[in-house]
């Protein structure tokens, strides 16, 4: 497979994640929306289903859809990222920057659906919150932790499945995000994956929202390096433990 059939499935796989799960967060925080309000379980089920699509969307290319995830396959000691994707430096930099940018279209789309939302919602921090996580409580050694355990169970959990997605495979990975975020999701909204943070973010600061306030950069990042660090354990982990597909 070329690395250029791997960019386009990681890019609009990557977009897809980021414009249904950023949308249902739009959907919920925003003033007027026909879901206002609907609460964080919505939230949830909402990021599910948009890593379900996302998967679909990226198959060829193995799904990553998260640069922990990448980061935990090649910790891991696989040899291919998937079918004919070899374990190297141009296919680890080809994923990531693939997932970067998708994530950041994705969010441009996101906002292009619910412009006039954006416009009418009096309060910053809810229209950081549509694109980027934030914590409850801010604890920077805390919410590292929170976003490390998280992102851990992830990817251990992605390797424990096995292989590229088949059969209930991306079933399984977007119910094991819905378990994430109603288990361990509400200390800081559960990022677990480093492009779905920081490429929204980007969207964030560089789009003209009306009255939008801070990206919050101080805060940016833990749920990149949390993420990182999550899946990294979760490779070298996998690689010991017997239960894990090879």
């Amino acid at each position: 497979m070329s690395l250029g059939t791997v960019f386009l499935s990681e890019l609009f796989g990557t977009a897809i994640l980021t414009l249904l799960g950023c949308g249902v967060v739009a959907n919920v925080a925003l003033k007027g929306t026909k879901g206002n309000n609907a609460g964080f379980l919505m939230v949830t089920w909402g990021w599910g289903i948009a890593v379900f699509a996302g998967v679909f969307v990226a198959v060829k290319s193995g799904a990553h859809l998260n640069p922990a995830v990448t980061l935990g396959l090649l910790i891991n000691g696989k040899a291919e990222y998937a079918p004919g994707v070899a374990v190297d430096f141009a296919s680890t930099v080809t994923y990531f920057g693939a997932q970067l940018l998708g994530a950041i279209l994705g969010a441009v789309f996101m906002w292009a659906a619910h412009k006039q939302h954006f416009d009418v919602e009096p309060e910053p921090v809810n229209k950081l919150g549509v694109f980027a996580t934030g914590p409850a409580i801010r604890s920077t050694p805390w919410n590292l932790v929170t976003e490390i355990i998280g992102t851990f169970v992830l990817v251990f959990g992605i390797l424990t499945f096995g292989g590229t997605p088949s059969g209930l495979g991306p079933l399984a990975v977007a119910l094991l995000v819905v378990g994430i975020g109603v288990s361990l999701g509400g200390p800081t909204g559960y990022a677990i994956n480093p492009a779905r943070d920081l490429g929204p973010r980007i969207a964030h600061a560089l789009l003209p929202i009306k009255g939008k306030g801070s990206s919050d950069w101080g805060y940016s990042w833990i749920p990149v390096v949390g993420p990182l660090v999550g899946g990294a354990l979760a490779g070298v982990v996998a690689a010991v433990v017997p239960i894990v597909a090879p």
